[in-house]
């Protein structure tokens, strides 16, 4: 086995897992509350919508190049260390937001920002399997951190309604989330972490994440993170515009849609990770895969009037997608190398998420800025991803390679 557990207590194991959890839901509560920031920016400088816009693209990117540049010093340093690095860049970057007032100022903050979430990232996911006893659990672990993260989703843009409604503003949502940080690394700091050996003479540096770049099964699972980013960030940064029209008789469905698709994948990742611990996963991919295309084909097809249930509704499906494709992806190479590859599938989610409603802003401009022939291309990225899914299903390429691991990494 090659993770020391001997000496790691199962409350210890519990500890690091709700710290974990934690991490994930802190961070959620800023990226996922840029959508409200950003109207907010626009007033107070007098941007345009391609300008404000960066406020959620610069940090996208600097937590891709963080993943994919970074990725390997949680397999160097350690998970411990690398994560409080990562924590106390998060938490010094997060009170300055409070020392300056210029949109170049603050966007340079998010652009910090991602780089702090790209190192304390990986490191957590890297961490995961280094607690996790065999792939199964790994992949129930990575749904329930997702869960976590998807309860930041809400709570984070709620804080920031409520500060703007009270006359607050919108920058102390950073103060209290450099504040659970600090909180964080205090505890992390008397935690014992479990030791990762290295089991491999292969060296741990950049040359070697770019090497796993090459291996098909790094490439396979991230341009898999990436289709499902690329559909996912089309609900939350273009649905909105989409349902603007909406004038039936669901119109508190359409007012309050995004709230409800992060309510269903928050409360579908809790459900993943129990779905996962007694079904087979590549099934489960492959079953909420086709939903999800579903739910976006049947949408394109009826217009805004079927997309105002079906588009919310596919949080629910689209909840076990992304920590499954993570988990099996970090799953299919040894421990000690966890760091640089949740480095490199990190890479390809966050290009997703910048690139994917770029692009769909593209076509709908093309079309005479009608945000349904964005959801379009949309759509065929959710019918790319469950071709994948399917052909995962059918043909199972991981299976032999997640049977060695299991054996060589999580025996006990």
């Amino acid at each position: 086995m090659s993770t020391e557990t001997n000496n790691i207590t199962i409350g210890n194991f519990g500890l690091i897992k709700w710290l974990t959890f934690l991490m994930f839901m802190m961070f959620a509560m800023t990226t996922d509350a840029v959508g409200i920031i950003i109207p907010e920016v626009m007033k107070q400088f007098n941007l345009s919508m391609t300008a404000a816009g960066l406020m959620h693209y610069a940090p996208m990117i600097a937590i891709a190049l963080a993943g994919i540049l970074l990725g390997f010093v949680a397999d160097r340093l350690g998970r411990k260390k690398t994560i409080i690095l990562g924590l106390a860049l998060f938490a010094l970057n997060s009170y300055l937001f409070l020392a300056g007032n210029t949109f170049a100022f603050f966007l340079s903050l998010m652009v910090i920002s991602g780089l702090a979430i790209g190192v304390f990232k990986t490191a957590a996911l890297a961490l995961i399997g280094d607690i996790s006893t065999s792939t199964n659990e790994h992949t129930s672990t990575m749904n329930a951190v997702e869960g976590f993260f998807g309860v930041g989703a809400i709570i984070g843009p709620f804080i920031v309604t409520y500060l703007l409604s009270q006359g607050v503003d919108w920058k102390w949502l950073y103060v209290v989330a450099g504040t659970l940080c600090v909180i964080l690394i205090l505890i992390a700091l008397v935690v014992k972490y479990p030791e990762t050996e290295k089991n491999t003479e292969e060296p741990i540096n950049l040359r070697g994440t770019m090497k796993m770049m090459k291996d098909p099964y790094a490439l396979g699972f991230s341009f898999s993170a990436f289709l499902y980013v690329a559909v996912e960030s089309a609900i939350y940064v273009w649905m909105p515009t989409l349902l603007a029209k909406y004038d039936g008789g669901l119109l508190f469905i359409a007012t309050y849609s995004l709230s409800i698709f992060f309510i269903l994948r928050a409360g579908g990742r809790f459900l993943g990770a129990w779905l996962f611990s007694r079904f087979r996963w590549d099934l489960m991919l492959g079953l909420f895969s086709l939903l999800i295309f579903l739910c976006f084909t049947i949408s394109a097809i009826g217009g805004v009037r079927v997309s105002v249930v079906l588009l919310p509704l596919s949080g629910l499906f689209m909840s076990v997608i992304y920590p499954t494709i993570n988990s099996k992806g970090i799953s299919c190479f040894p421990k000690s190398h966890h760091g640089s590859v949740a480095g490199v599938i990190l890479f390809f989610t966050a290009a997703g998420a910048a690139t994917g409603p770029l692009l769909m802003g593209v076509v709908s401009d093309a079309f005479g800025k009608d945000a349904k022939y964005g959801f379009l291309l949309a759509t065929v990225f959710a019918g790319i991803l469950f071709t994948a899914a399917l052909f995962n299903y059918l043909y199972k390429p991981t299976e032999k390679k997640l049977e060695t691991l299991e054996k060589s990494e999580y025996a006990t």
